[in-house]
C-alpha cells in the first residue's frame, strides 16, 4: 500500500476516529486503525467492539491499493508534529512495517495486519431506516446527555433515549435527579420506535454533526443504530432494556409560576454556591412578592451567603431547596434570556422552560428533584 496525503487532513481524520479508542481495549488490535486505500480514497476505521467509527477522505495519488492497521497513538503523536505539507505513506504488507516520507526526512513504525480487524455488526432483516435533520439531532442531544446517569444497576439511565412517535421525535434523559425532555415536531417515522443511545456516541455525534449539511440517515435494529454521514459512518450497539416512564414523573399541576432572567439566576446560584455546604451543596429558595431570595449555609465552616433577584411570580410564598450542582447544569443548558419555573410545593419537582421570543422547532422541559430542607 503507498499513497500520497495532505499531513493535516489526515490528523483530522484521525482525531475524530480516535475518539472512539479505549484506553482499556480487550483486543490488541482495538489500539489501532484500520486504514484502507481504494478507489483514490482513505477509509480509516477505530472500534472498541461497542463503537465503530468509520470516516472516509478523499486521495488523489494512491500509487498502491492496500490494508494495515497503524497504532493510534503513535500515529497521533507523529502527526501532530507536522505542519501542512504532503506525506508519503508506504506499508509493507510482509513485515507489516509503515514509512512515513516528508519533504526532509522519513520514519519507520511498526504495523500488522489487518485481517483480524473486528467486522461491522450486521443489521438484522427487520432493520428500519429513517432521516434526521442534523440540527435536530445535535440539539435533541446537546439539550440531553448532561443529564445521563453513572448507574451500574440501571443501565438504561446511562445514555440518552430516542421517542420517536408519527410526526415527533422525543430526546430524553434522567438520572433520577434531574430530567431534560426535547420533543422536536419534525419526524418522518410512521409508527412508533426508540432506541437509547449510550454516551460515548453521542458524544462523538456532537463531534462531527455541527459539520453535516444534508440529512442524516439512521438506521436501527433491536441491538444496533447506525448513523450514515457525509464521510463517515457512526456504528454503535444499544443499550438494551426498557426506559422508564418519563412522562409520569413530570408534574403538571404547578400553580406557582416564575418568570426569572435566566442569566441573572445563573450568576446568583454560582455566587451564593460558594457557601453552601460541601456534602449536599443545598440552595434555599424563599419565593414571595415577585422576588427569589437565595440562600446557602455551611455551618461547619460558619459560612453563609444569601442574594435576592427580581422575578414575576405568581403563586403562594414558597420555600424550596435545590442541589446547587444540578441546578447550574440546568440554568447553563438552557439558553434563552428568560425561563418559566412552575413549583407545586417544597416536595414536588420544579419544572424549568425556555421562553421563546418566536416560534421554535422544539420544546424543552427540565426537570429537577427538590432537596429536603432542615428547619
Amino acid at each position: 500500500m503507498k499513497f500520497v496525503i495532505s499531513s493535516s487532513a489526515l490528523l483530522s481524520v484521525l482525531q475524530t476516529t480516535g475518539k472512539v479508542v479505549s484506553s482499556k481495549n480487550t483486543l490488541p488490535i482495538l489500539d489501532y486503525f484500520l486504514l484502507e486505500a481504494k478507489e483514490g480514497r482513505l477509509k480509516v476505521t477505530a472500534s472498541d467492539l461497542e463503537t465503530t467509527l468509520t470516516a472516509v477522505i478523499p486521495v488523489e495519488n494512491i500509487e498502491t491499493e492496500g490494508m494495515i492497521a497503524a497504532p493510534v497513538k503513535l500515529m497521533l503523536d507523529l502527526l501532530k508534529e507536522f505542519s501542512e505539507q504532503p506525506l508519503t505513506i508506504e506499508a509493507n504488507e510482509s513485515t507489516w512495517e509503515i514509512t512515513v516520507s516528508w519533504k526532509s526526512g522519513s520514519l519507520n513504525i511498526p504495523g500488522t495486519s489487518g485481517m483480524s480487524y473486528p467486522l461491522l455488526p450486521e443489521m438484522s432483516a427487520d432493520s428500519r431506516e429513517l432521516e434526521f435533520d442534523p440540527d435536530t439531532l445535535l440539539n435533541g442531544i446537546n439539550k440531553t446527555v448532561f443529564a445521563t446517569a453513572d448507574d451500574e444497576l440501571r443501565p438504561v439511565m446511562n445514555g440518552v433515549y430516542v421517542d420517536m412517535q408519527p410526526g415527533k421525535t422525543t430526546f430524553v434523559a434522567t438520572d433520577a435527579h434531574k430530567l431534560v425532555r426535547v420533543a422536536s415536531g419534525t419526524s418522518d417515522v410512521k409508527d412508533e420506535a426508540s432506541f437509547i443511545l449510550p454516551k460515548k456516541p453521542v458524544n462523538l455525534l456532537r463531534n462531527v454533526l455541527p459539520k453535516e449539511d444534508s440529512n442524516i440517515k439512521v438506521r436501527f435494529d433491536a441491538k444496533n443504530v447506525v448513523f450514515a454521514l457525509t464521510n463517515a459512518t457512526l456504528i454503535c450497539r444499544q443499550i438494551e432494556g426498557n426506559y422508564p416512564n418519563y412522562n409520569a414523573v413530570i408534574p403538571t399541576a404547578n400553580p406557582n409560576k416564575v418568570i426569572v432572567d435566566r442569566v441573572e439566576l445563573l450568576n446568583g446560584v454560582k455566587r451564593v454556591a460558594v457557601c453552601s455546604n460541601q456534602s449536599t451543596n443545598l440552595i434555599k429558595f424563599d419565593i414571595s412578592d415577585n422576588q427569589i431570595t437565595l440562600t446557602a449555609q455551611d455551618l461547619d465552616f460558619s459560612v453563609s451567603a444569601h442574594e435576592t433577584l427580581s422575578c414575576n411570580y405568581d403563586g403562594a410564598p414558597l420555600t424550596i431547596g435545590f442541589k446547587s450542582t444540578f441546578l447550574i447544569e440546568i440554568l447553563g443548558n438552557l439558553e434563552t434570556p428568560s425561563i418559566l419555573i412552575e413549583l407545586a410545593d417544597s416536595t414536588r419537582a420544579g419544572v424549568y422552560k425556555p421562553i421563546y421570543d418566536d416560534k421554535q422547532t422544539s420544546e424543552v422541559l427540565m426537570l429537577l428533584m427538590p432537596m429536603m430542607i432542615n428547619a
